[in-house]
C-alpha cells in the first residue's frame, strides 16, 4: 500500500456540498444597517456656519441638552438710547461711582461753569470725565464773560442763551456717545486747552 504525500489533495465536485442561494445580497444588507444606525460622533462633528443666522428651532435640534433660555446679546449702537444699558461702559470706573456716560454728561448739564467745577473736585480717577468738565468749565467761563460784557443788549443776550442751550445739547450728546470708545471730543481751543491741562496733571 503506497502512502500519498501530497500537501494538498482537492476533493470531486461530486462530494462537495452545496450551500443554498442568498436570499438578498450582503451588500445591500450592509447599506442598510448603515443607514438605520446614525453616530453620535458625527452628529458631534458637524459642520456649522457661525456667521450665518440659524434659526432657534435648528439649533435646539442639533444640541438638545441646551437650554431653551434665550441668550441676551449686547444692545447695537442703532437700540442704545438715553437710559438703556451699555455694558462696554460699565467696565470703567469713577470716584463717585456713577456711570462713566453719565458723569461726562454732568460735567454740561450741571450748571456750567459751576458743575464741572464741582465735578474736577470731585471726580479724581477718569481722565475721561475729567477732560470734558475742564472743557466744558473753559467754554462757559469764556461764555459767562461774554454775557456780562452783552448784558446791556438784550437781542445779543438772547442770542448767547440760545448759543449756550445749543452747545449744552451737543456736547452731552458726545460725551455720551464717545464714553464706549474714550474718543474726546474737541471744541475748538478750548479742547485742547483742556487736554493739555489734563495732560499736565
Amino acid at each position: 500500500m503506497s502512502a500519498n504525500f501530497a500537501p494538498y489533495q482537492d476533493t470531486p465536485e461530486s462530494s462537495r456540498a452545496l450551500s443554498p442561494p442568498p436570499l438578498h445580497s450582503p451588500r445591500t444588507s450592509l447599506d442598510r444597517t448603515r443607514n438605520t444606525i446614525t453616530s453620535p460622533s458625527t452628529r458631534a462633528y458637524e459642520q456649522h456656519d457661525y456667521f450665518q443666522g440659524q434659526s432657534p428651532g435648528a439649533d435646539a435640534e442639533r444640541a438638545p441638552w441646551k437650554s431653551s433660555t434665550p441668550i441676551h446679546t449686547q444692545p447695537s449702537a442703532s437700540q442704545s438710547g438715553f437710559g438703556r444699558p451699555r455694558e462696554d461702559v460699565d467696565m470703567f470706573t469713577t470716584s463717585l461711582g456713577w456711570r462713566l456716560d453719565y458723569e461726562a454728561c454732568l460735567a454740561y448739564l450741571l450748571l456750567p461753569p459751576a458743575g464741572p467745577v464741582l465735578l474736577l473736585m470731585l471726580e479724581h480717577q477718569s481722565d475721561y470725565v475729567r477732560f470734558h468738565a475742564w472743557q466744558s468749565s473753559l467754554l462757559f467761563a469764556f461764555l459767562f464773560v461774554l454775557h456780562v460784557i452783552f448784558s446791556w443788549s438784550s437781542w445779543i443776550s438772547w442770542v448767547l442763551v440760545l448759543g449756550d442751550l445749543g452747545a449744552i445739547g451737543w456736547l452731552t450728546w458726545r460725551a455720551w456717545l464717545d464714553a464706549a470708545t474714550l474718543d474726546r471730543y474737541e471744541i475748538p481751543f478750548f479742547g485742547p486747552l483742556a487736554s493739555s491741562i489734563l495732560d499736565d496733571e
